[in-house]
């Protein structure tokens, strides 16, 4: 069976993507901070859908810990979903270095540290699909996340680089902007129905994009061009908006 490695598999979306590729027969492997917490969902995937599940410790932050964590895998993931990611807090990132490196380490630096492993085995044995989820929010900077942004807009044009890069080798990338989705993160924040996705929509999304070789996906249309308006706004209105 192909196989599946979830980094930051705790989450929502994670455990609706694990659900989805699990349904078509893919085996799975959970990765996260605290391996023993994914077992629930592990002994759920395997009950439910007849499939292998492993469960893995992985810290996104760890760095030196990256290429041991990924050699030690019992195969070689056919498919590689980059799931983790920390929104923080603007204001409190504003004043404290700790949390605007809390924010850049978890969307960025740490995605790069393990992707930068898991692309060069790919590349060894030319084959492989990876997969980022990024942002909307890294498409133009706001002052109500532009740190959290700034993150995302690094790992979109990571992500770009990538995929220009493996090309030739046969390997696969694909960028994800979901745009707003209802999960535990975004739990305290009031979306706008509209335009906010379900967990299941946005594996959905995933799983499609796999099958038909995209590049980048919006999950939810409208998102496309609500940014595309955002960034030709002129730089000399857009400094004055509350954004």
């Amino acid at each position: 069976m192909p196989t599946v490695l979830l980094l930051g598999a705790g989450s929502d979306i994670a455990v609706a993507i694990a659900r989805k590729f699990a349904a078509a027969k893919y085996d799975i492997q959970l990765a996260g901070r605290d391996a023993s917490a994914l077992l629930p969902q592990q002994q759920d995937l395997q009950v439910r859908y007849g499939i292998t599940a492993t469960t893995h410790t992985f810290n996104a932050t760890d760095f030196n810990t990256h290429a041991g964590f990924y050699h030690a895998l019992p195969t070689t993931p056919d498919i590689t979903v980059c799931v983790f990611g920390y929104l923080g807090d603007q204001e409190k990132a504003q004043q404290n270095w700790l949390e605007s490196a809390a924010i850049i380490h978890t969307n960025y630096t740490g995605a790069v540290s393990i992707l930068n492993i898991i692309a060069d085995n790919y590349v060894a044995v030319n084959r492989g699909t990876i997969i980022g989820i990024s942002s909307v929010a890294g498409e133009r900077g706001r002052q109500s996340n532009y740190i959290y942004g700034s993150a995302k807009a690094g790992f979109t044009a990571y992500l770009s680089g990538l995929r220009n890069r493996l090309y030739r080798s046969g390997v696969h990338v694909i960028t994800v902007k979901p745009g707003f989705v209802n999960t535990q993160m975004t739990q305290h924040l009031t979306l706008p129905p509209l335009l906010t996705a379900q967990p299941t929509a946005v594996a959905e999304a995933i799983f499609k994009a796999v099958r038909k070789q995209q590049h980048t996906i919006y999950v939810k249309w409208h998102w496309k061009y609500i940014m595309l308006i955002i960034k030709l706004i002129p730089e000399g209105i857009f400094k004055k908006l509350s954004l």
